[in-house]
């Protein structure tokens, strides 16, 4: 069924991202996948191109733009280029909407010139050892003293942790009876803050995770982002889109893993004839081409959601669950379809298959959504 979501603007977008992919990324997919991390030149590259923060204004280095169909279109192009990894979802989805709406003019002039140039990655620090898709529970705290804030706590799992310039810190900062909690940026080489090494992940080796330590970490109170208290509520109002973000990831990516499975099928011979032509393997094609389809058209939808400023929380949670857990059968299934090929690292299904693991958990489980989705329905 032919997709109504993008204009010719869009498409002329993709053609001028996946050429950049396939000169800057493509070439230094397999390096990056030994070492744990995207080489900042690549970053710096992507930023002189315009794909860093093209939604903040000229002033700041940005275009201005605030279409979420050029975040879907970077999405896709980036899991049908294979070099899969988080750089543009953090960046771009996840971490914009902090810096462009709830930053300071002072703030917004010392940190997003530096990030359109490719010269702050960011990190957004939320999951602790104890408090993952329930953030409500985190212990990190920030104490006043004076004109600074001092920080002590644990971060877990943090996307571009080893390597952000930036973190955007979510701690207990006690406003409201002890409850309050607000969002404090730390800047790398700040004394008491620490970045760990990248951790050794079963898949999206090519992005860095770490664990983020603050031991009596200094910092001035002017570098609290966002309205102090509020840090919680400003968190889960950014939820719906990052988990939107995921959603359009994980459908690109059991499409990408189908058409991979196709060209398998067709070309790969057994018992006399094609795979194609067993019928057993054209009733598992007919079954996940259509699922994508389905699931497909609702994201977009989605997306249209998001750009309107209409998408609900419960929205964003079914398209997340639903959107991995297709990939997650999908692209299972289409490794089947390759037999022991699939299992060999040198076949991107291996790869692909490895990287969506992550997908049901990260961005909130499956868990937690399907819960957020079921109360809304329940009360109405």
């Amino acid at each position: 069924m032919r997709r109504d979501l993008y204009t010719a603007e869009h498409e002329a977008f993709r053609s001028a991202f996946r050429a950049f992919l396939d000169k800057e990324a493509v070439p230094h997919a397999d390096a990056w996948e030994e070492s744990g991390t995207v080489d900042r030149a690549f970053i710096r590259a992507a930023a002189e191109n315009g794909f860093l923060g093209f939604e903040f204004d000229a002033e700041h280095g940005g275009l201005g733009i605030a279409d979420f169909r050029y975040n879907a279109v970077m999405a896709e192009e980036v899991v049908a280029s294979g070099t899969a990894g988080d750089t543009f979802s953090m960046q771009n989805d996840i971490i914009v909407p902090y810096l462009r709406d709830l930053t300071t003019p002072a703030q917004r002039d010392q940190w997003l010139p530096r990030f359109t140039a490719g010269d702050c990655v960011t990190a957004l620090a939320l999951t602790e050892p104890g408090a993952g898709s329930d953030l409500a529970g985190i212990r990190t705290t920030a104490r006043r003293d004076g004109d600074f804030l001092v920080l002590d706590g644990a971060k877990t799992f943090i996307t571009s942790g080893a390597t952000c310039d930036l973190a955007l810190v979510l701690t207990r900062t006690g406003e409201r009876d002890g409850r309050g909690t607000s969002f404090v940026a730390v800047e790398a080489g700040t004394p008491g803050f620490e970045r760990g090494r990248p951790l050794h992940k079963i898949g999206r080796r090519a992005q860095d995770t770490a664990e983020l330590t603050f031991t009596g970490c200094r910092v001035p109170i002017g570098n609290i982002v966002g309205e102090p208290g509020r840090g919680l509520g400003s968190a889960i109002g950014n939820l719906p889109r990052e988990r939107l973000s995921i959603a359009v990831s994980a459908v690109a990516s059991a499409a990408h893993a189908l058409g991979l499975a196709l060209e398998h099928v067709r070309a790969r011979v057994a018992f006399g004839a094609p795979l194609a032509e067993l019928q057993s393997v054209r009733m598992t094609i007919a079954e996940l081409h259509t699922e994508i389809e389905v699931v497909r058209h609702y994201v977009d939808r989605c997306v249209l959601a998001l750009n309107a400023g209409e998408l609900s929380a419960e929205d964003a949670a079914g398209a997340k669950y639903r959107a991995t857990e297709l990939q997650w059968d999908v692209v299972d299934r289409c490794l089947q379809l390759f037999g022991g090929y699939g299992y060999m690292e040198e076949y991107p299904i291996a790869r692909i298959w490895r990287d969506a693991r992550i997908q049901r958990i990260y961005g909130g489980s499956n868990e937690v959504m399907k819960d957020l989705v079921g109360r809304a329905v329940v009360r109405g």
